[in-house]
């Protein structure tokens, strides 16, 4: 199959076309910033941000509203001294500090884009403070909404440093997050009836940040899920899981996201081993993702991939049952 790329002088379109198919990437002004890409295939869209990140500020159905969180106050605007959360999905280097982890992404990217079938948008910002090099590459499917989000952590030091990638995506709030269990086994009673070692070790680990409370009314810990409620009513929350069944999901307004991510079995994760972690307060819920610590020596890079969907008309889900019903057919599972 042949795709070739258009240049249009009028609109700075560039369009991947195949047969009854195609994603276009236009610059577009949004919110306050001049310089954006809006990434569309009649289904979906992406905005990734120009003048500050890396970042996509915006993903929506054609015909629905950004899944993500914005500040309103904070768009538009950029040169700011300190870090800015914005909204929309991030990448951070982790595990968590106040010094390059709050490292300001306040200034322009560099961007490419690149011809493949769908064209792969790249944009890059380097931390010279940190000698860090943040780089996503965003890939919208030809058709439907799925997003793949390629996170790369490149070490443009003089010297080894020990990180992990980081990737956040800030949910816009008022919606439910479903939070998959690894499956029940049996208990094997005896070493007569197990198998292999593996009938006796846990299947499941938990980190719990200090000023979590299980008992404010936004957490259910089932049998098969973990569900998290944002509450614009209730203040920070935090867990990390190592978290090996490859999904999450967030429902906001029928609006179903769903975000896939791999777990690497025998590698050292961050903050107890966890390769996924979630955040809330009264303004949005964050949905992230790490990979492995890396110690990283000079010219390296780690990459870490995250696929997004989105899904409409997705009903309400009260029960554990429910989302066995309306959300586990969606994902997949």
């Amino acid at each position: 199959m042949y795709y070739r790329f258009v240049v249009s002088a009028l609109c700075g379109l560039l369009l991947a076309a195949s047969a009854g198919a195609q994603v276009q990437v236009e610059k577009v002004a949004y919110k306050g910033w001049k310089n954006n890409l809006r990434i569309k295939n009649g289904d979906a869209e992406l905005i990734v941000t120009l003048d500050v990140g890396p970042r996509i500020i915006s993903y929506r159905l054609a015909d629905g509203k950004n899944v993500f969180k914005e500040y309103a106050d904070q768009l538009g605007k950029s040169g700011e001294k300190t870090w800015q959360i914005r909204g929309g999905h991030r990448l951070w280097v982790g595990p968590e500090d106040l010094t390059r982890t709050y490292s300001p992404d306040n200034g322009p990217v560099q961007h490419e884009i690149l011809e493949s079938a769908p064209p792969q948008i790249v944009v890059t910002q380097d931390d010279k403070t940190y000698g860090i090099r943040k780089q996503m590459n965003i890939q919208l499917a030809m058709k439907g909404s799925q997003v793949r989000v390629r996170h790369r952590l490149t070490n443009i030091g003089s010297k080894p440093t020990e990180l992990a990638a980081w990737a956040l995506s800030v949910m816009a709030p008022g919606g439910v997050e479903f939070i998959p269990l690894p499956p029940k086994k049996p208990h094997p009673g005896s070493a007569k009836n197990a198998k292999t070692a593996e009938d006796f070790a846990p299947n499941f680990s938990l980190a719990v940040w200090p000023y979590t409370d299980f008992g404010d009314g936004r957490w259910r810990i089932g049998s098969k899920y973990i569900t998290l409620k944002q509450d614009a009513k209730k203040g920070p929350a935090k867990i990390g899981l190592a978290h090996t069944t490859g999904w999450v999901g967030y429902l906001n307004a029928g609006t179903l996201f769903v975000k896939r991510f791999d777990y690497r079995k025998n590698l050292l994760y961050p903050d107890r081993g966890s390769n996924f972690e979630t955040f809330t307060n009264q303004d949005m819920l964050e949905v992230e993702t790490l990979g492995p610590l890396t110690k990283l020596a000079p010219g390296k890079s780690v990459d870490h991939t995250e696929t997004w969907e989105l899904f409409a008309d997705v009903k309400e889900c009260q029960t554990e049952a429910d989302i066995d019903q309306h959300v586990l057919p969606k994902v997949g599972k």
